[in-house]
């Protein structure tokens, strides 16, 4: 009994990981351990960074877009955002940025970059008011090409899901039933001028809408 015992025993130590391969495994999972650890540092750091990037870019956007900015400024500030862009494009400001960046290329008239900068902020999943604003300088991009049927549509997407008591309600929809109206679709854009009215009746626009409306030859009501 005991020499089975002792057998049995031999065979658990011989099937047993040497103390050779424990200490292996314990460097092997501690650098795993290590690994992760600096991985998150460095993300950290890497945001971190990013974060701060944006903050001085952003800022030279700013002086960028003031009515009075040399063109140099605005070029200066592109370039900026354009660079921290491409070297943190992960970075939680990155869809700030973009829609900045659509701004200035839209006061240089460079639409199609504009739009680009823009089509950055949706692809980033800009949510509420930045996503509204992104898809409005999409449109006012298509509006200024005098694309007015591609303008419309970037205006009733961009008014998808805004309340009428937002600030930018009115400024949508009547770029909508402008648009509608440059593109020929009269009876679209009556029934926006009329839903601005109903939902907005002391909408600053209103007069600008009864005008509009007159002018289509529609009452305000139908």
């Amino acid at each position: 009994m005991n020499e089975t015992k002792r057998l049995d025993l031999q065979a658990i130590l011989e099937r047993a990981p040497s103390g050779r391969a424990l200490l292996i495994a314990g460097v092997a999972i501690l650098g795993l351990a290590a690994l992760g650890l600096g991985g998150w540092l460095w993300y950290n750091l890497n945001q971190s960074r990013g974060l701060a990037a944006y903050a001085d870019a952003l800022t030279r956007a700013e002086a960028g877009q003031a009515p009075n900015a040399p063109p140099a400024v605005r070029a200066q500030a592109i370039r900026e955002l354009e660079a921290v862009l491409a070297e943190y494009p992960s970075s939680a400001a990155a869809a700030d940025a973009a829609y900045q960046l659509g701004n200035l290329r839209y006061a240089e008239r460079e639409y199609s970059a504009a739009r680009g900068a823009y089509g950055i902020v949706l692809a980033r999943g800009a949510a509420g008011t930045l996503r509204a604003l992104a898809l409005s300088g999409i449109a006012y991009t298509w509006e200024a090409e005098r694309d007015f049927p591609k303008a419309a549509a970037a205006f009733k997407q961009a008014g998808d899901g805004i309340p009428p008591g937002d600030f930018l309600y009115e400024d949508v929809q009547i770029g909508l039933a402008r648009n509608q109206e440059l593109s020929g679709q009269k009876d679209l854009a009556v029934a926006t001028y009329r839903q601005i009215l109903k939902h907005a009746p002391k909408a600053r626009a209103g007069d600008l809408v009864r005008g509009r409306l007159a002018a289509l030859g529609a009452p305000v009501e139908p």
